[in-house]
């Protein structure tokens, strides 16, 4: 018997509901009332492009492709650096107007993205610009590859933002998923993708490294924008770039593949895997060992990969284990997710549903 307590049904007719359209702060890729999120690898200029959006936000300065902006308030959150020897420098640099630039205190305790004080903060000031630098953490302590703990984090978050109509700004690591779908490439579940409207991505041009590019990967408010470029003179110093309005997500995710890693047995698993599921985002785990064995992978080279492919999981269905490729749109499939290590322990313990293909097409 369900003893939850009973939610009386409201139902609303579509004729009620009023008409909307959206606000932008940065026409097509900040929209106001909505989240974005900015992915980057270390180094790539992720906190640099934010502090300058903050920056000009501040001032009025317009962005690249706007004609006028209006100075607005902006909650610039940070974990990773210090206030005054790292943030305010920058600031500086970018011409902030520091008196409309605000940062909740954390020195009592740790700030987090269910935390009251948030919303607090944005009443007072009267900010229409949260960035949360990085988005890792701010969203407390959650499974991040779990979708539902993912939706409990950032459905509150979203609804904050359109009840006061703040852009939302999340900066987030990548992955080191290389060779995956650029979508795919942020840290945690899938649901992160799902969540948003906007998807930018910030990486150096494979032509040239000393530019690096914010790509728009996901928009579901309006079109697409063009990708833009900027350049970091030595630390601080910055200046857009222009010429880079064509640049993709291959482009830039490139250089990351390139730098620091060799072409491996595990990087070309990585790409057997990603291509192999582009086209079939479900196979049965025995057929999966077979074509990677005849493909010249060891089924340990292909467990590896897989660990770095975090929407791949497995899964069983009804007596069959399966791989199983998550999309974003996908919610509560009627199945069992696996995840590595707990799938080890059952194939070890229940061979004729686990490692029975493993043995069957052996790593000789």
């Amino acid at each position: 018997m369900n003893t939850k307590e009973k939610t009386e049904l409201e139902l609303i007719k579509f004729s009620d509901v009023p008409l909307e359209e959206i606000d932008w702060l940065w026409y097509p890729y900040i929209a106001y009332g909505k989240i974005t999120i900015m992915h980057g690898n270390p180094g790539d200029g992720k906190t640099n492009i934010a502090l300058k959006i903050a920056s000009q936000c501040t001032t009025g300065e317009p962005l690249p492709g706007q004609i006028t902006m209006s100075p607005i308030t902006v909650i610039y959150q940070t974990a990773e650096d210090g206030l005054g020897d790292t943030i305010k420098p920058r600031l500086i640099d970018a011409g902030a107007d520091q008196e409309r630039i605000f940062t909740i205190n954390e020195d009592k305790r740790f700030l987090e993205l269910s935390d009251s004080r948030i919303e607090e903060a944005i009443i007072k000031t009267g900010a229409k610009l949260l960035i949360v630098d990085p988005l890792q953490a701010y969203v407390g302590d959650i499974d991040m590859n779990s979708a539902i703990e993912v939706r409990r984090v950032l459905k509150p978050l979203g609804k904050l933002a359109a009840k006061h109509k703040i852009a939302v700004l999340l900066i987030g690591h990548l992955n080191k998923a290389q060779g995956q779908n650029s979508i795919y490439r942020g840290m945690g579940s899938a649901d992160f993708a799902a969540a948003v409207r906007s998807i930018l991505i910030v990486g150096r041009h494979k032509d040239n490294p000393d530019v690096r590019v914010i790509v728009q990967d996901k928009n579901n408010a309006a079109p697409e924008g063009e990708s833009i470029g900027f350049r970091l003179d030595g630390i601080r110093k910055f200046e857009w770039v222009d010429g880079y309005g064509e640049t993709t997500t291959d482009d830039i995710l490139f250089t990351t593949r390139s730098r620091g890693r060799k072409n491996t047995k595990l990087d070309k698993a990585l790409e057997f895997l990603t291509d192999l599921f582009s086209k079939t985002p479900r196979m049965l785990s025995t057929e999966v060992y077979k074509l990677a064995n005849e493909a010249g992978f060891h089924n340990r080279t292909l467990d590896e990969a897989k660990k770095y492919i975090p929407n791949l999981h497995s899964v069983k269905s009804g007596k069959n284990w399966e791989w199983y490729l998550e999309e974003p749109e996908d919610l509560d499939l009627p199945i069992e997710i696996i995840d590595d290590d707990e799938l080890g322990e059952k194939e070890k313990s229940d061979p004729e549903e686990g490692s029975k293909y493993a043995n069957e097409y052996s790593e000789a």
